[in-house]
């Protein structure tokens, strides 16, 4: 760390939780633009947030497209409950991007905000970017995702993790990409997902291209304009009793359909498994801020997935 690495969390101020508060009941009229908004306020936000706790190894390939990176997080911190050097958790994360955009890192803030979180509290992170829909449409970027898996489990000795303890996390068109990996059999090796648990945040895990959805176009352009292929596609289709563990979480200003979508899922997930699952409804938040947010002083959202990677059977 040096002399000028801040070492206390950024506050949501004011005035962003109020420009939060105007835009909110408005989200859907604009969401490109509340997106973009929402990404250069958390951004310089976040720049004043704390990045000591984690040694960032950044633009690792694992294929040979331009968008098959990924960078990773060791933490320097411990892991609650695990003794030095014993092999700690990892969570890899998937951006958002409405399947036709987006980066791992959209700013020079976000998403590494979301694994830096993570490293504080001594949980491995990746950051992995993966082909969007303008040349690898339905289901590559669920490929990317389980090559990733793959090269996490063949690498866990050298990463320091418990191969038990992976834990996937997708927002946004990233949860869809994650929730068809986890869920759909096809998607995955014969052994399973090799997964501990999932983790969907404000995910589109229901293909659709309905009037109301301001992004159809950019569905169509990932899975085609044939919307009787949809269900097949979507990830909540797949989810049966056998579904490995899942917290779902989502804002109260959602892109349109994205909270339907997400309660969907776990109602599916608890009829299939006869339990409901973890699900937060983040009030006052966002479709971008509820993962803009992470590494400033509010971690209700942050704890409550801890809490969940650290008994995830209970879900």
């Amino acid at each position: 760390m040096t002399q000028a690495e801040p070492t206390t969390l950024p506050v949501i101020p004011d005035e962003l939780w109020n420009l939060m508060a105007e835009i909110g009941p408005r989200w859907g009229a604009d969401t490109g633009g509340n997106v973009r908004r929402m990404i250069d306020e958390f951004s310089k936000l976040l720049a004043a947030a704390p990045k000591h706790a984690a040694r960032v190894e950044a633009d690792i390939a694992y294929g040979p497209h331009p968008r098959q990176r990924f960078d990773v997080f060791h933490p320097l911190a411990p892991y609650a409950g695990l003794p030095d050097g014993a092999p700690r958790p990892a969570l890899l994360f998937v951006h958002g991007g409405a399947f036709v955009e987006g980066h791992r890192n959209r700013s020079s803030e976000i998403y590494a905000n979301v694994l830096h979180f993570f490293a504080r509290h001594g949980v491995l992170g990746i950051n992995i970017g993966y082909r969007l829909a303008d040349d690898s449409a339905y289901p590559e970027a669920s490929r990317d995702v389980a090559s990733m898996v793959a090269w996490t489990h063949d690498n866990a000795e050298t990463l320091g993790i418990d191969r038990e303890r992976i834990f996937l996390m997708g927002h946004s068109a990233g949860g869809a990409h994650v929730g068809s990996y986890a869920y759909d059999k096809r998607l995955q090796p014969a052994s399973g997902p090799g997964l501990a648990g999932l983790i969907v945040i404000s995910g589109r895990v229901r293909a659709d291209n309905l009037p109301e959805n301001p992004n159809a176009r950019r569905v169509e352009t990932y899975y085609g304009a044939d919307a009787s292929r949809y269900d097949d596609v979507s990830p909540v289709t797949h989810v049966g009793p056998d579904s490995i563990p899942t917290f779902v979480g989502f804002a109260e200003f959602e892109n349109p359909l994205i909270d339907l979508y997400c309660l969907e899922l776990a109602h599916r997930l608890a009829l299939a498994k006869r339990k409901a699952p973890p699900v937060m409804r983040l009030k006052r938040h966002n479709h971008t801020s509820i993962i803009g947010h992470f590494n400033t002083a509010e971690s209700a959202l942050g704890d409550a997935i801890l809490d969940f990677m650290r008994d995830p059977l209970r879900a």
